[in-house]
């Protein structure tokens, strides 16, 4: 059973939703891509946000380990 919080989000998709809030303008090219979205992909044991920029191609990545110490 998936436990979720306010509005029906889990965290993994708060998070994913400030990033797309918060963090859209490319470092690399200054580029605003109001239109932008994170991805989200996990392999169990991290998660990783990934955000392409549409104008210079580069690809931005946030990796949060779960679990562990």
């Amino acid at each position: 059973m998936s436990r979720t919080g306010p509005g029906g989000l889990s965290p993994f998709e708060r998070l994913r939703s400030r990033f797309e809030d918060q963090d859209l303008v490319c470092p690399k090219c200054g580029y605003d891509d109001a239109d932008g979205r994170w991805l989200a992909a996990t392999t169990g044991d991290q998660i990783q946000y990934r955000h392409l920029c549409p104008s210079c191609g580069h690809i931005r990545r946030r990796t949060f380990h779960l679990g562990g110490e």
